[in-house]
């Protein structure tokens, strides 16, 4: 068993264990294999097969993932579950985010998250998340991001959403025209192409996204085909490239046809990702043009989406109501805060409440030039927003107004017209979107 820590529950009922990812062959690989069985039981997947274990292993191990798992110490019930299997489960790995105008900041991913129903209200959610984020911090990490498949449980912990997405079915049927003029041109390529284009690509949406987190191998895998959600090749994708006026790819869409007996014939965006305007809308277009197909569905667009506006008729787009995205949770505010760059000049002096007691104060941040000065202050400084550190969290990366949180009760304005400013100085170079799900 290749082990990083091995700490004791406080009611000496559990161990929490942390241990990498590793592919088959390897040390540890067992309890790796059994860690994910148990998180497969807590998102209700089918019983994964060994193939399917090991495949995701091996994407997992390229991440640099670390698992923790929550272990009973004393018996267990009869003919239960054995105690080799985690009655809570915890994963982390480590990649970039965007946080506006080009500027990165490694951030701490948090995924995986499960505890058995058995063994809820016993603090070990509690226990695996707030070790990890006090470990991110000592190790210099100013940010925490996660997707949460529930949206009640996180805001305990300083977690508030910073960007959103929508799901989108677009009428392709003659209604669809672009007014856009074609720059590039599209052709079909074999999916396998994406194992290495796919990336390449991607590092120049990152880079020009704010919000966006850089992607795990897994999403490579899955836009060209090599690895379905079943663990399995998928047959069915198709991809087309976009070329840019100087030949240079830099647009791709994955996608795959639904059906004969899906009505109206539908084909479903697995993957697309566009480093230009023009790449974008172009993509668009091929998808439309796409010969006996009427609609085109995909699960992870912007809300802020340029395809409406170019759109001759907008209501082409039967889009869902926006839901939350990345979630994020700053660990240490001087640190994330002196790291951005900010659209507006000005000081604020924000009250910081946390209650994990990881970052909280009160903070003077000085804009000169877009540069930001940090400085701790005493807490009975008076400030212009008094705010919960979830609620900072959510608007540091510009994508949740601070005045939209000011009239939901989650920011207090003790000095009038600061929520506004908070919004000026906030402002990001385009809009918030993350294409990464983990």
């Amino acid at each position: 068993m290749v082990t990083l820590s091995l700490v004791a529950d406080l009611s000496g009922n559990y161990d929490i264990r942390r241990f990498p990812a590793v592919s088959k062959g390897k040390a540890g690989y067992a309890e790796a294999e059994t860690w994910a069985q148990a998180v497969g039981f807590g998102f209700h997947e089918s019983t994964r097969t060994p193939e399917h274990r090991e495949r995701s292993l091996a994407t997992y191990e390229v991440d640099g993932r670390i698992f923790t798992g929550a272990y009973q110490t004393g018996p267990v019930a009869p003919s239960s579950l054995p105690a080799e299997v985690p009655v809570a489960t915890f994963g982390t790995f480590r990649k970039t985010l965007n946080i506006g105008f080009g500027r990165m900041l490694e951030a701490q991913l948090v995924t995986a998250v499960t505890v058995r129903t058995s063994h809820r209200r016993r603090g070990l959610l509690r226990r695996m998340m707030t070790e990890d984020l006090q470990g991110a911090k000592d190790d210099g990490i100013a940010v925490a991001a996660l997707t949460a498949s529930e949206g009640s449980i996180y805001g305990r912990f300083g977690y508030g959403v910073a960007s959103l997405e929508r799901s989108v079915k677009v009428d392709t049927t003659a209604r669809f025209k672009l007014a856009h003029q074609a720059t590039g041109t599209i052709d079909v390529a074999d999916p396998k192409v994406l194992l290495d284009v796919a990336p390449a690509v991607f590092n120049r949406v990152h880079r020009n996204t704010p919000g966006s987190i850089g992607r795990q191998d897994w999403y490579r895998q899955l836009a060209s085909g090599s690895l379905g959600r079943d663990g399995k090749e998928d047959p069915a994708i198709k991809v087309a490239l976009h070329y840019a006026a100087d030949g240079g790819v830099d647009g791709y869409v994955s996608y795959k046809f639904l059906g004969w007996e899906t009505e109206p014939y539908t084909v479903e965006v697995v993957d697309l990702v566009a480093a230009t305007d023009h790449a974008y809308l172009e993509l668009w277009e091929y998808l439309a043009a796409i010969d006996l197909v009427e609609r085109v569905s995909w699960n992870e667009a912007p809300v802020d989406d340029p395809l409406a506006w170019a759109l001759v008729d907008p209501r082409c787009i039967d889009a869902s109501d926006s839901r939350d995205m990345l979630w994020l949770r700053l660990l240490d505010v001087p640190a994330a805060l002196a790291a951005r760059h900010y659209q507006a000049d000005g000081k604020l002096v924000l009250a910081v409440g946390d209650n994990l007691g990881l970052t909280g104060g009160t903070f003077a941040l000085n804009i000169d030039g877009g540069q930001a000065g940090v400085e701790r202050v005493p807490d009975e400084t008076a400030a212009d927003l008094e705010l919960d550190v979830s609620a900072l969290s959510s608007i540091y990366l510009g994508g949740v107004c601070p005045v939209t949180l000011k009239a939901a009760g989650k920011i207090r304005e003790a000095a009038q017209g600061a929520a506004l400013k908070a919004k000026q100085m906030f402002a990001v170079e385009r809009a918030t979107h993350c294409l990464t799900h983990f």
